[in-house]
């Protein structure tokens, strides 16, 4: 496979990486103190934040897993669906969250909770926060890496580390002002590679256009309805889970997650900020594109079937479908497109992988900083912002190196549960999401006991274990039985031995962050 990588895309590719690096120092602007580093001085104009907002939420696992996701058996355009509860989502944090961000001369969401509940309260949240981020990132940062090594020939190990050296670098060159422009050049090439390939596909298919839409709608692929209730074990995009349940997730991640909510930190004033997530919205328009891709590839392979090894890549079935979905594009772009042309989109792939990591990178430094070291406590002359400063480095690295190394332990968690890249990486928030936002909640009104929020976070985090498989599944490898999970109402194990779950994971967003809400509301503040 890696012979169809010319040498012209492997030039491209590390001259689109040398270029976005370029632009990152270009704009990164002063870097004197930590409000430089960490929110850009709060000078940057929103377009760029809220295209930052976009990128960061497509990434890899967009780019990639969605194609392939409608490739699959079964697989279609349902997913567009909960772009709905994705709106839902923003348009709240828009409205009501951002400006509480500006009424403090906080950094994070966490600041905010510890001044309005309790102190220990921002170090609880900061601890689910540190959790969450380092399952889904690592899995954002794995599914870009996976076909890049099938396309490329590179190890796994090498994809990663050159992912974890441009990532740590780029965050340590200009702090969010980097991490935000580089982030804008990832929005624009994941359209323009989106667009490449589906006019691509549709001007070189017998039919066209036409023949497109119409071996597409007539497999199904085209279907994006569905108001069944997704309790099963399959990943369902439905009606009612995009109007019920995701609102939950997109609330929290673009409120109280640091990760999207440290880019609203960074506009000038609360109503910058608010356009900056409301606007982020037309992302879903790349997600639709997505989908779209995904359509065409199917019927470009219903026209021309894989073989030799590009269907070993894919892992192609007598059915017509792929045993990896994940893999189909990448392998799609360095076959079919024009070498340097394939060289481009991939090398924006790889600088997906990187913007999800320097982003994290960022996020985990400045809340780490933030319940180290107490910025808000200390000095603010030149030398003691410039101790912070080289704090918040030291600690970029530190976390490069401890995620970068984490991935290879999602990369065997996913090699042995066989969860495909999409749900996985939604299924890594099901245990952090629910929780926080509960904590934001609580401190929004002002009401709520800190040690209520902490039974509450508890008791959901494991709820969550029982609801989902893949640490069952990774136990058992390391010879734990599951066999006596089959006897709960919320498993079953298949003819195969396989252990499956009857509950749909999306549930956890809202049942946690009521769960932990109620409780924190229940609990007398005065046993605090």
């Amino acid at each position: 496979m890696e012979e169809l990588f010319k040498w012209q895309d492997w030039v491209v590719l590390f001259g689109y990486l040398g270029l976005t690096t370029l632009v990152g120092h270009v704009m990164r602007g002063k870097q004197a103190s930590i409000k430089d580093f960490f929110a850009g001085g709060r000078s940057i104009p929103w377009p760029a934040v809220s295209g930052s907002i976009i990128a960061t939420e497509i990434s890899g696992v967009t780019f990639i897993g969605v194609p392939g996701g409608v490739m699959a058996a079964q697989g279609d355009f349902t997913y567009m669906i909960w772009g709905l509860g994705s709106v839902i989502g923003r348009v709240i944090v828009g409205l009501v969250f951002t400006k509480v961000f500006y009424e403090d001369n906080i950094y994070s969401p966490y600041d905010y909770m510890g001044r309005r509940i309790k102190p220990q309260l921002k170090t609880l949240a900061t601890v689910f926060f540190t959790v969450g981020s380092i399952l889904a990132q690592s899995v954002r940062v794995l599914v870009a890496a996976l076909p890049l090594m099938i396309v490329t020939g590179l190890s796994f190990g090498t994809c990663i580390l050159i992912i974890g050296v441009f990532a740590i670098g780029w965050t340590l060159m200009g702090g969010m002002r980097t991490v935000i422009w580089t982030d804008v050049m990832q929005f624009f090439l994941f359209t323009v590679g989106g667009l490449i390939a589906v006019f691509w596909i549709a001007s070189h298919l017998d039919g066209g256009w036409e023949e497109l839409f119409r071996t597409a709608k007539e497999a199904g692929k085209t279907e994006w309805l569905d108001f069944g209730f997704g309790t099963s074990d399959a990943f369902k995009f439905t009606f009612w889970v995009a109007i019920i349940a995701v609102p939950f997730l997109n609330v929290g991640a673009f409120g109280v997650d640091q990760l999207n909510a440290q880019r609203m930190f960074c506009c000038k004033n609360a109503r910058d900020a608010s356009k900056a997530i409301i606007w982020s919205s037309i992302g879903q328009f790349v997600t639709f594109l997505m989908l779209l891709v995904g359509a065409a590839l199917f019927v470009w392979y219903a026209q021309n079937p894989p073989e030799g090894v590009i269907a070993e890549g894919m892992k192609w079935k007598e059915d017509g479908t792929p045993g990896n979905g994940d893999a189909v594009f990448p392998i799609w772009i360095v076959s079919e497109l024009p070498p340097g042309l394939s060289g481009l989109i991939l090398g924006g792939v790889f600088a997906a992988a990187i913007s999800s990591l320097d982003s994290i990178l960022a996020a985990l430094s400045q809340t780490t900083v933030s319940l180290i070291h107490r910025p808000d406590q200390q000095g603010c002359d030149e030398l003691d912002q410039r101790k912070l400063l080289d704090q918040s480095r030291l600690w970029v690295v530190i976390w490069g190196v401890f995620l970068t190394a984490f991935t290879f332990l999602m990369r065997l968690a996913q090699e042995k549960t066989q969860i495909p890249i999409l749900p996985l990486a939604f299924g890594m928030t099901t245990y952090t999401m629910g929780p926080l936002l509960a904590m934001f909640l609580c401190a929004l009104m002002g009401k709520g006991s800190f040690r209520g929020l902490l039974i509450g976070s508890i008791i959901s985090f494991v709820g969550v274990l029982f609801i989902r498989a893949d640490v069952w599944v990774l136990l058992h490898h390391w010879g734990m039985s599951y066999a006596w999970l089959g006897n709960l109402p919320m498993y079953w194990i298949d003819s195969a031995g396989a252990l499956k779950t009857s509950v749909g994971f999306y549930w956890a967003w809202p049942a946690t962050t009521m769960v932990t809400l109620f409780l924190g509301l229940l609990w007398p503040r005065s046993e605090d």
